[in-house]
């Protein structure tokens, strides 16, 4: 005969937003099947496991697998903005060493805005839940999504769920969040390709340029994946404040030269990228 199992709950700060609203900032007893671990009760109330830092059992700090007995205490923490707690974590092996990022099909304006401050971001509006949880587990990437089920899947190790609907307001609480402000290397990747930029000489793109645009310009950067080519244009200081608000940077100067003129609708996806700056950061273009 199975024995019955109930075990108090308590889950704190934006935990409870995944909640049924009687549950929410409250202890509540829930009962639990009989080897039902801590991961199995958190999900099963509604909150995916990529969002927890901290689970107390009976005062203890547990992982995720630990098994809950009849009369357990149990309290679920998100990730601590001001204490240093990495002495009690047991819900993770290991944080992972450089934070990169695969976007699912909902979040294509946060990946070029993670690209444009220089974070390493998977996207592409086919993946498919199954090659999300593949990429992530296999290159140790972080998923974002605003699909909580999908943070839930078990080769899921590190994920967000973004609550915000904008993709500027997206970009502010993903760097907040995860600390990332003094991480940014922006204006390095292409927004398009996630590859790479690279400084390329002057007189190789005379052919790939606007003639205009060639005899204003001295430095140019190119992606080797799409191989567009892109100056320091009319974009350069609309991205660089952007991202100097988002970081909390000193604002940028302006590049020297005087910038380019507005493109053309038919030539605005080739001028979505950034470009190079004196520093090896990379500045927008044109």
């Amino acid at each position: 005969m199975t024995t019955a199992v109930t075990a108090t709950f308590r889950f704190y700060e934006e935990l409870n937003d995944f909640l049924a609203k009687p549950l929410r900032r409250r202890d509540f007893r829930c009962a639990c099947a009989r080897d039902a671990t801590a991961k199995h009760m958190i999900e099963a109330l509604g909150v995916p496991h990529t969002e927890v830092e901290l689970i107390l059992v009976n005062g203890e700090s547990v992982g995720f697998e630990h098994p809950l007995a009849d009369g357990d205490r149990v309290a679920v923490y998100p990730k601590f903005e001001a204490l240093d707690i990495r002495p009690l974590l047991r819900v993770r092996a290991e944080p992972l060493r450089e934070p990169r990022f695969i976007a699912d099909a909902h979040l294509g304006g946060l990946a070029q805005l993670l690209r444009l401050a220089g974070f390493d971001t998977l996207y592409d509006n086919h993946f498919a839940d199954n090659a999300i949880e593949q990429l992530a587990g296999a290159e140790h990437r972080i998923v974002l999504t605003r699909d909580r089920e999908l943070l839930k899947r078990r080769g899921i190790t590190h994920g967000c769920y973004v609550r915000a609907l904008k993709p500027r307001a997206q970009l502010d609480e993903i760097v907040e969040r995860l600390d990332l402000a003094a991480s940014a290397r922006p204006f390095r990747l292409c927004l398009m390709c996630n590859a790479p930029l690279r400084r390329i000489a002057r007189d190789e793109v005379s052919a790939r340029v606007p003639p205009g645009v060639f005899e204003r310009h001295t430095r140019f950067v190119t992606c080797d994946v799409c191989e567009r080519v892109f100056w320091e244009g009319s974009h350069w200081r609309r991205m660089r404040t952007l991202i100097d608000d988002v970081t909390g940077r000193p604002p940028a100067k302006p590049p020297a030269k005087p910038a380019a003129p507005p493109p053309s609708p038919t030539d605005a996806a080739a001028t979505q990228a950034p470009l190079t700056d004196a520093d090896g950061d990379i500045a927008s273009p044109g």
